[in-house]
This record gives C-alpha cells, sequence and structure tokens, in this order.
C-alpha cells in the first residue's frame, strides 16, 4: 500500500505504542497520532511527548468529553439501549465519536490513510471502520492486527524492548481495561476463565457492595425532555453531571456486572463493567417514562431499544437507520420531564419516588377507592370483546371433540 502520511487512532497503551514505530517500518511514512479525551483521567498524561519520542510528527488531543456525553451517552439513555439487556455500551458509545474526529484530523492534515490498534477478534474494529466509511470512504484504512505477524502479547513485548518503546503495562498484566466517562471494562487476562471471581483489587470506580456505607443515600434526579439535567436540584452540565453521579454511585457499590456477551463477529466475550453514573441514569429515565409516556407509545420505545443497542454495539452510529431512530426517540421524549428520587445502597440502585408536571398517572383513576372517572360495571363489556377469541376457539374445541 503506497501511503505518505497515516492518522493514528491512540492511546498510549501497549497496541498503539508499537503500531506508531510498526508504521513507520513498514510504509515509511509519516505518522500523526490522536488522541481523544473522552474521559479516561490521567491515563492522557504525558501522551504528546511519549507520541513524538516513539516517531510521530505531532499528536492531537482533543477534548471529547462534553460532546460525548451529551450527543451519544445521553442519547443511548433516552433511547434505553442495552445491549443483551445488560451491557450499558460503555466502549460501543465512545468508538464512534473518536473515529469522527481522526476522521477530521486526517482530512485536516491531508493523509492518504488513518489507522487504529483494534483486534481481529473484537468489536472495536467494526465501530472504527464504519464510521470511516461513512465519513471518509476515500481514506484506506490500515488495521495493523490482522496484517503483521505480532500476534501475541509476548511478540508485542519483545517489540517493544527491542526498539526501545515505553509501555504502560507489563508481562503479567492480568486483563485489559478500556476506560471513559461512562465506564471501565475489563477484559482478557484471568477473566477468560469466567468462573474466576474477578479481583476485588481491579475495580476504580466502585467500592465493593461490602464496604459501601450502612446507611442508604438518596439522590434526586431531574430531567428536560429525557436529558438529565440536575442532581438533588443542583443544575449541572453533562460531564459535571456524570462525574458527580459516578462519585455518588460509585461509593456506594452500584453499576458494576459480570457478564458472557455475544460478540459481533460471533464470539463469546466475557467482560467486567464499572458503570455507576450510566446505571443510576438508565434506571431513572425508564422509570420516568412510566408516568410520562403512554403505554403503547412505551411498549414501541421498549422494542425499538434493542434495535437501538444493537445498533450502537455494532459500530453502525453513523447510518439513517440510527438517525431515524433518533427523530422518532425524541419525539417520545417531548414530554419526559420531571424527577427520580433513588436509593443507593451497597450496590443495589431502587427507584423510591418519581413525579412529573406532564405526568399521566392520575391518582383518582388508579385508586383502589371509588372513581368518579372509572365504572368498574364497564369492565364487564371490555373483557366479554377481549376474551370473545379465547371463548370461541375454546367452545370449537369441545364441539369438535378436540
Amino acid at each position: 500500500m503506497d501511503v505518505k502520511k497515516i492518522v493514528l487512532a491512540y492511546s498510549g497503551g501497549l497496541d498503539t505504542s508499537i503500531i506508531v514505530k510498526w508504521l513507520l517500518e513498514t510504509y515509511n511514512c509519516e505518522v500523526v497520532c490522536f488522541a481523544a479525551d473522552v474521559g479516561q483521567e490521567e491515563e492522557l498524561d504525558g501522551l504528546d511527548e511519549k507520541a513524538k519520542n516513539t516517531g510521530a510528527s505531532k499528536c492531537y488531543i482533543e477534548d471529547l468529553r462534553e460532546e460525548f456525553v451529551r450527543d451519544y451517552v445521553f442519547r443511548a439513555i433516552k433511547a434505553n439501549a442495552i445491549y443483551e439487556n445488560r451491557y450499558l455500551l460503555g466502549t460501543s458509545l465512545a468508538r464512534p465519536i473518536i473515529a469522527k474526529k481522526q476522521v477530521e484530523i486526517a482530512l485536516k492534515e491531508g493523509a492518504d490513510a488513518v489507522c487504529h490498534g483494534a483486534t481481529g477478534k473484537g468489536n472495536d474494529q467494526v465501530r472504527f471502520e464504519m464510521t470511516y466509511k461513512a465519513l471518509a470512504p476515500q481514506l484506506k484504512i490500515i488495521a495493523p492486527w490482522r496484517i503483521w505477524d505480532l500476534h501475541s502479547r509476548s511478540l508485542l513485548f519483545d517489540y517493544a524492548q527491542k526498539n526501545n518503546i515505553p509501555v504502560p503495562v507489563t508481562r503479567d498484566k492480568p486483563y485489559s481495561m478500556d476506560r471513559n466517562i461512562l465506564h471501565i471494562s475489563y477484559e482478557g487476562g484471568i477473566l477468560e476463565d469466567p468462573y474466576r471471581e474477578p479481583d476485588e483489587s481491579m475495580f476504580l470506580l466502585t467500592k465493593s457492595p461490602e464496604k459501601a456505607p450502612d446507611k442508604p443515600v438518596y439522590i434526586e434526579i431531574d430531567f428536560e425532555k429525557g436529558i438529565p439535567v440536575a442532581i438533588n436540584g443542583t443544575r449541572l452540565g453533562p460531564v459535571d453531571l456524570m462525574k458527580q453521579l459516578n462519585k455518588i454511585a460509585g461509593e456506594n457499590g452500584v453499576g458494576r456486572i459480570d457478564i458472557v456477551e455475544n460478540r459481533l463477529v460471533g464470539i463469546k466475550s466475557r467482560g467486567v463493567y464499572e458503570t455507576p453514573a450510566g446505571t443510576v441514569l438508565y434506571i431513572a429515565h425508564r422509570d420516568l417514562e412510566s408516568i410520562t409516556l403512554d403505554r403503547d407509545t412505551q411498549h414501541l420505545k421498549d422494542r425499538l431499544a434493542h434495535e437501538y443497542a444493537e445498533i450502537a454495539y455494532y459500530g453502525l452510529w453513523f447510518t439513517r437507520r440510527r438517525e431515524s431512530l433518533d427523530a422518532f426517540i425524541d419525539e417520545t421524549q417531548e414530554n419526559v420531564t420531571g424527577s427520580v428520587r433513588l436509593k443507593l445502597y451497597k450496590g443495589t440502585c431502587a427507584v423510591v419516588g418519581r413525579k412529573s408536571p406532564v405526568t399521566l398517572y392520575d391518582p383518582d383513576i388508579a385508586t383502589f377507592d371509588k372513581s368518579e372517572l372509572y365504572d368498574h360495571r364497564d369492565a364487564t363489556g371490555f373483557l366479554n370483546i377481549y376474551g370473545l377469541p379465547i371463548r370461541v376457539e375454546s367452545l370449537l374445541k369441545k364441539k369438535q371433540g378436540r
């Protein structure tokens, strides 16, 4: 492949640290690094110097936290999108925004190609490359894991040692991590045994339920048109809201999950996740919808939530399908405004109250006492009509001797 300049999605981890040098040797071209700040905190320290010392001509570091939370995380929460009913899509939502900014830098730099460090077994290769194809199909795509001969962790370390490349992990690191403001994921290493319990020392965002406070913590989250805007009456921007909620929920052990999920490429993968703020927001948002959406709209939206989650998980963010679903979801959120009160206690998050100025819940109808709007006698005719197909089928079975 003939390329003169490549923009690499760079994290400074083992893989991408090596990839810079490998690209220089393989293509004899200029390499520009790009690191996205999506909330990985101290992991960004020293990246610019490290990238240049490894051979990159420059390193862009872009703060994408606000856009990530506003346009990706909050959209998924409005959709109630959860993959396989358990995974809150922390990595799935981050990859499209990273790849989008990478494409923008590649076009700005006049690059021939873009490159990522995702392996040939995972989902991230799909998420990166579907974004490249959607936003800049003319760019060449380089995926080292699919073409080089460094097919094991030990070979990567050997390459790093041979070329004096500093890497932030050791040969005996027991797992790999991916962090952003929505979650931390842990995969590989010791976690490849799905029967082995994770070591408590692994977790960074959450306390163990056993060590969480012995008294419950109550919080109230305010939503406007499906978007969380305040905690305990204090309005916060998207990033500050996520950070504060991560702290509160994490201190109470909320947000851990240990699952085996089905990757798009057909492999089952065990992952352990910490998603404290996301867990609370998903629970609170869905509950607020229970009093602000009519039954049929809610049921349709619940069915489409699975579709939305698959779109995000399968790397199809920049598609007409997702945009069309968002148009529907935004319409449903017009009246999803109100407050949800939650009780956090030793790893659990329970809704204990909800209210809305546009609620569809009417105590006069719901009450077991006499209601002016609902006459119990009206139910007889409804049940006769509703149950007619069942009754007819039963009568015919008896008549036919079945």
